[in-house]
Parts: structure tokens; sequence; C-alpha cells
């Protein structure tokens, strides 16, 4: 039901290249499995696909059929034609005949019954695709579905640094989990604004372009909060504006058993279970505490905590059981 067509090419005959392949086969063996090691994509890695017509095969059978999601990635030479747009270079690349239209892979992609498409693309000009032009310099829609990311706009490159894509290095660290949300799930979204944020003011900027109506993630890492913590936020608060009362009974500290300054009432078994949740929650930006710095300090002077903006947002999802 996901599959992803993963191109590394390295073999230029007059301008070779030498971190795609290895790019590739990173991008590949991570997209392969979630953070827990359960089956994600069903890679297909090819490596110096010499011909066009080889690869434009390819990339048709990718987005054949109907499944759920369709990615393409490419590594390698791009090119950008005044009059044609921008250009991914096969080894078989002449004058007036570079390798494949982005238009093309874009109208590929939009005929295609997956019913999310994504191509990520590390190459120069690479941020040509998704701004074809057809008849007159009109731009093409972007079918719905179709997400495109791209390591640089239309008129920069896309830098190597010993033996790596600068792109792809962070795609990997976004996918390895830096750009993961409170769930654990890594979005194309959430993957170019860790990019973006993590190249200077001075470096290639990556582009991002959808077209989307549903949720798609792309990779799964540990939660950063469990599900069973999120889905108590309604349980806690039943409303956004709500703010929780806490009193000593909620610090597991403040107990006499424990050589430490405590307080009535003290130390409460449901109560504790219930604050470490409402801890874990504020250390994520979810919660905090009203009138006090920490959690700790608004348990044992009685104070109360609320919810974020972030908070509320959560709170959302899980009234609409979307978590």
């Amino acid at each position: 039901m996901r599959k992803a067509l993963v191109i590394g090419i390295n073999n230029y005959s007059t301008a070779e290249l030498y971190g795609c392949i290895n790019d590739a086969s990173a991008f590949g063996n991570t997209l392969e499995t979630n953070g827990d090691g359960s089956p994600n994509f069903d890679v297909r890695l090819l490596t110096d696909v010499p011909t066009k017509g080889e690869l434009k095969g390819h990339i048709k059978e990718l987005f054949a059929g109907d499944c759920e999601t369709a990615l393409f990635y490419f590594s390698g030479h791009g090119f950008f034609d005044d009059t044609g747009g921008g250009i991914i270079v096969t080894p078989d690349f002449k004058a007036n005949d570079e390798g494949i239209s982005m238009d093309e892979i874009l109208n590929i992609a939009n005929e295609s019954k997956a019913k999310n498409r994504v191509i990520i693309l590390d190459c120069c000009h690479s941020g040509a695709f998704g701004t074809p032009k057809l008849g007159g310099n009109q731009n093409a829609q972007i079918g719905e579905g179709v997400s495109i990311l791209t390591a640089s706009k239309e008129d920069e490159p896309s830098m190597e640094v010993n033996g790596h894509g600068v792109f792809t290095n962070l795609l990997l660290d976004a996918l390895q989990g830096g750009a993961a949300d409170l769930r654990g799930h890594i979005t194309p979204g959430s993957i170019y604004s860790y990019i973006d944020q993590a190249l200077g003011p001075w470096d290639q900027r990556p582009v991002f372009k959808t077209n989307i109506t549903r949720f798609t993630s792309l990779r799964t890492v540990s939660p950063q909060v469990s599900p069973e913590i999120l889905r108590r936020l309604n349980q806690y608060f039943t409303s956004p504006e709500e703010q929780f009362q806490l009193d000593p009974s909620f610090e597991f500290t403040n107990d006499p058993a424990i050589e430490h300054e405590f307080a009535e009432p003290y130390a409460n078994e449901n109560n504790v279970v219930v604050f470490k949740d409402l801890q874990k929650l504020a250390s994520v930006g979810l919660v905090v505490p009203v009138d006090e710095q920490h959690m700790y300090f608004a348990a044992m002077h009685s104070k109360t905590c609320r919810l974020t903006a972030l908070g509320y947002h959560y709170w959302r999802l899980v009234k609409d059981k979307r978590i």
C-alpha cells in the first residue's frame, strides 16, 4: 500500500557526482521501516539508471495502480531550460535532450490514482518542479494529493559536502525523528520546516509545494508523549479554558516517609498518577502552571495549571477522536 522509487545517479560522463548513490541508499534504508522497526514503505532502490527511457518507465510504474502512498526520490543532476523548465538529468543526456522534464513527471503524478503522491528531489534547479511552463508560461496545477519537496529554488544549485548532499543529510535527520510531532508522525510539511530552519539565510533554500486535504505521515518514531496520556487531556480539562486545580497531594515526594519538605494533604496515589501525566504534558509544552514557574510549586502551593495554545490543538484532536 506504500511504495517508493528511490533513484541515485553518480555516473555522468562529463560531470560525475559522488554522494547521490550514498544519499539514495541511506534514504531508502530509512524509509523502509518506522522507528520501532515495523514495515513502512516497499522501497525500490535503483542506482545509475542509464537511460531516460528506462527511468521514465520506472516512474510510470511507481505511479500506476491505486495505493495509499507513492513516493519518488531522485538524487542526481538537475538542469533548467528557459523554454522547457526543469529537467532531471539522466546519464544518456545530450544537447536539447538532457533527461526527463519535471513537467512530465508532474503530469504522471497528477494522473495517478494513488491517494498520496510525494516527490522529493535533491538536484540543482529542483525548485522548478511544480511550477511548469505550459501554454504561454501559465503555471500548471499541482493535483490534489500531490506534495513536492525540493533541495533548492529553480535558480540555485544543490550542494554536496563530504560526499553527501546537504539537503538529504537534513532530510535523513528529519525522518529519524527531528521533524516528528508529539505523536511521532513525520509529514512532508514538518520535514520542510525542519530543513528550512536548519539552513542559514545564505544557504540553498528548500521549496515545498502541496495540494492535500488529508494528513500524510511518511514515517513514525517513538512519540514524545504516549497516545494514552494525550487522550486523557479531555479528562483533565473538560473545556479548553478550564484550569486544573492542584494541591500538595499531587506531588509524590510530599510524603512524611520521605525526608523532604511536605505539607497536607499528603501524597495521594491517584493524584500522583494524574500529576505525572500533567508534568509530562508540561514538559512538551501542552500544559503550563498558573502563577508559578514549575509544576512542583503549583502543586505544593495549591495553584492550578492550564492548556497552552498547542495543548488546545491536541485537546481538539482528542475530542474529535483523531488521536
